[in-house]
């Protein structure tokens, strides 16, 4: 399998809430790691519960996936009920149609304001 439909896969799993088969496309020793929340996560079980234990009301809308050989990188929109609008990039390498590490960088869309002395440069989307 090709790493990219493995991702692919993955948030399609996500989104179905399938966790059966979200672990099944991860080495049972996965590493992943939100840099912006200071956490590692160790092992595909951990990786799992976490996502499965989110409360529930969210949806995920992928946006893009690219690839190179072993590494992929999506860019992901995950719209929360009442938690507000998440972004995430991650960063996933993938051997043997199976995710081994990822990094992914989430945020909730306005969580980090523009400041006021860039307004003259920018365009606000």
């Amino acid at each position: 399998m090709e790493s990219v439909t493995t991702v692919r896969m993955l948030w399609d799993r996500m989104q179905d809430r399938d966790w059966a088969g979200v672990g099944a496309l991860l080495a049972a020793d996965v590493v992943v790691e939100w840099p912006v929340s200071g956490e590692r996560i160790l092992g595909r079980d951990n990786y799992v519960r976490v996502n499965a234990e989110y409360p529930e009301g969210w949806s995920i809308d992928v946006l893009r996936i690219v690839s190179a050989g072993d590494e992929v990188v999506s860019e992901v929109e995950v719209p929360h009920a009442t938690m507000g609008v998440h972004r995430v990039v991650s960063f996933w390498t993938v051997r043997d149609g199976l995710i081994i590490g990822g990094r992914e960088y989430w945020t909730e869309l306005g969580a980090d304001p523009s400041p006021a002395w860039r307004a003259p440069y920018v365009q606000r989307i």
